[in-house]
């Protein structure tokens, strides 16, 4: 039969030369063969190939490339994200998939990371704006911030094994369990009407109110404890805010007579001492003194004259 011909191996004829085939053609297969290896494996060039057949079936099936290796990572990057690829042309550089952008803040990718059952001083996760960072809290707190507001499980509790997330009033409860052990405060800390059991005060100061003359005048028992008036007309008084039944709530009035006597309007729930109101006293500038406490929300208010021409 007539020679074949081939470029690739799969082209060749396994059962060529047949047993008909002259020998005179035996030299033409041979060359046939060595081209079809060369155009076949063009680029093997002059090294000897010392992979094995093992290696090279870890190959199969495959149509992109695996590769180990290290990537310097921009702040937010995750760790996960990153491959590299290998160009055609021997070049190499590392990759962030199409569509996907890291910016600062997009914090640490901590999928699959193990935590250390031996939590102690600095066990904890701090977590900004911006970063996720180690650090011990208080009470194994580290708190999150977010400008939304604060939601469930937006804290997180280092405990003895795990990290888990915690709501807000958890943490409050938690907190509040804390014991003090002494310190300066630096600004206002609003009770909300809960109890502060068993202190020693020393030093301590009552929030004065100046009330603006006006012929109606409502005390806001929330603004202090202690108001102050110079009247420039009659004045009718009510009082608000006080608190709830069962609770004891006191408050000091001190009226400065106005240059010309002005009269006092009480509220109807007052009930004085003695029966019925004082008179207030007369001449410019003189002063009376008036302390009033509730034990009902102000069903009943009861009231004193504690000075009067205290000028």
């Amino acid at each position: 039969m007539g020679l074949e011909t081939a470029t690739y191996i799969s082209q060749l004829v396994d059962t060529n030369p047949t047993t008909s085939d002259p020998v005179s053609q035996g030299d033409d297969h041979l060359r046939l063969i060595k081209s079809v290896l060369q155009d076949q494996f063009t680029t093997l060039g002059a090294a000897a190939v010392t992979t094995t057949a093992a290696e090279l079936n870890l190959l199969d099936g495959k149509t992109t490339l695996d590769v180990e290796g290290t990537a310097v990572l921009s702040t937010g990057e995750s760790v996960t994200t990153k491959f590299l690829r290998t160009d055609g042309d021997g070049t190499s550089s590392w990759q962030i998939p199409t569509g996907t952008t890291y910016t600062a803040g997009d914090g640490l990718d901590l999928t699959g990371t193990a935590f250390s059952t031996d939590l102690k001083s600095n066990g904890g996760l701090e977590i900004d704006s911006t970063e996720l960072s180690v650090a011990q809290g208080i009470s194994q707190y580290d708190v999150a911030q977010f400008a939304a507001g604060v939601v469930d499980d937006d804290f997180l509790r280092i405990s003895t094994t795990s990290v888990e997330g915690r709501s807000a009033s958890e943490v409050l409860s938690d907190i509040a369990a804390l014991p003090l052990a002494g310190g300066t405060m630096t600004g206002t800390i609003a009770c909300a009407d809960q109890l502060v059991a068993r202190p020693e005060l020393k030093d301590y100061s009552e929030t004065k109110t100046a009330l603006s003359a006006a012929a109606s005048i409502a005390i806001d028992i929330e603004n202090g404890n202690v108001f102050t008036i110079t009247p420039d007309q009659n004045t009718t008084f009510t009082f608000t805010n006080p608190s709830p039944t069962g609770k004891s709530c006191a408050f000091t009035l001190i009226w400065t007579q106005d240059s010309s006597d002005r009269t006092i309007a009480w509220p109807a729930s007052v009930d004085w001492a003695g029966g019925s109101a004082p008179d207030v006293t007369s001449g410019s500038a003189k002063r009376d003194v008036y302390t009033f406490f509730t034990l009902d929300a102000g069903t009943i208010w009861y009231g004193f004259q504690a000075g009067a021409d205290m000028s």
